[in-house]
């Protein structure tokens, strides 16, 4: 398995992908005429054609054995310039009553745009033949969720000083939303599906046009829409927990539509970008490998950039590749690698 750029020929590849995505995945519709804008905006923004504030850095997993694509991940340089990037946050409001001697705190959501400006790591999808231990396909969200990192690394200055990821919410056994049942039915005139597609294709100016400006207090929700803030989809759980383990933390904004929560941090502080070093590629028939790979390299090009797991740990001025990784990684002896160890 390895991490490449999307290519212009992957639109079929891509659409499987959006198909198998579902509900709630708001950034790979099922629109082939969209699909395939958002591929040449990402081949424009690895062969640097493309202003700062429009960069997308599409990439995909691709299985070396049948060239199938198992998953895709993407990197927004920049959000909220062309459309808003509109988020609920959460909030507090106190009130007393001095001659009563009493005193409540209510929760509250406001209409926000914070995170304008910041980068986005985003659309991290694994088709489900490829998830879990129990096949040979290990860890291949892992490798998607923290290529993005090493490619960020390689990049610095192409990117601002914060990152971001929304993360689905909860949704019932009828695939349905608590939280947009109690919240968003009642400003927008559609299903859920409606308005998750339209801000999927990019159409949210009626976002800002259609919801209250107003803090929203969450007391006048039903308990199972306010179950529903900051939670995540199940599918979504193991993408959390590799996100916080990389140092992003929820700091009370949440998804508009199905109350799911949006975690942060400034991109430095990052464990993957603070931790990875670059080495000089050796390659060797006879380099030893490990029963479990805990190192991954990435190519340090924009264009051609890949990324896969290897056999072994650097030594201390180089790293060794089997001649089966170079051709993996699309590397020969003296180029460089950047490596991360998991």
């Amino acid at each position: 398995m390895r991490i490449r750029p999307i290519a212009r020929n992957d639109l079929d590849g891509l659409q499987a992908l959006a198909q198998q995505a579902g509900v709630g995945f708001t950034s790979l519709p099922d629109n082939r005429e969209f699909l395939a804008g958002k591929i040449e905006s990402a081949v424009n923004a690895f062969e640097e054609r493309t202003a700062r504030d429009d960069r997308l850095y599409f990439f995909v997993l691709e299985d070396e054995d049948n060239g199938e694509l198992a998953g895709c991940c993407a990197i927004e340089g920049q959000v909220g310039h062309d459309v808003p990037f509109y988020h609920y946050r959460l909030g507090s409001l106190a009130h007393s009553s001095v001659q009563l001697d009493l005193h409540h705190t209510i929760d509250t959501l406001f209409l926000s745009s914070d995170h304008t400006g910041d980068a986005e790591v985003c659309s991290l999808f694994v088709r489900p033949e490829y998830r879990g231990e129990a096949n040979r396909h290990l860890r291949s969200g892992a490798l998607l969720s923290k290529a993005r990192w090493l490619f960020i690394a390689d990049f610095r200055d192409r990117f601002p000083d914060k990152v971001l990821a929304e993360m689905r919410g909860l949704f019932d056994d009828n695939s349905r939303s608590p939280f947009w049942e109690s919240l968003g039915r009642h400003f927008f005139p559609m299903d859920f599906d409606e308005a998750d597609r339209l801000t999927g294709l990019g159409q949210k100016s009626f976002i800002g046009e259609l919801m209250p400006k107003f803090p929203i207090y969450t007391t006048f929700m039903p308990e199972a829409a306010r179950d529903c803030i900051g939670q995540v989809h199940r599918h979504t759980r193991p993408a959390l927990e590799m996100l916080r383990k990389e140092g992003l933390r929820w700091e009370g904004y949440i998804d508009i539509f199905d109350g799911g929560p949006t975690v942060e941090a400034y991109i430095d502080d990052v464990r993957a970008v603070r931790n990875s070093c670059c080495y000089p590629v050796a390659v060797d028939d006879a380099a030893p490998e490990e029963s479990v790979s805990r190192w991954l390299a990435a190519t340090t090009r924009m264009q051609g950039f890949t990324a896969a797991w290897i056999g072994r740990a650097p030594e201390a001025d180089r790293v060794v590749l089997t001649p089966a990784e170079a051709r993996r990684l699309n590397v020969t002896a003296g180029d460089t690698l950047r490596l991360l160890e998991t």
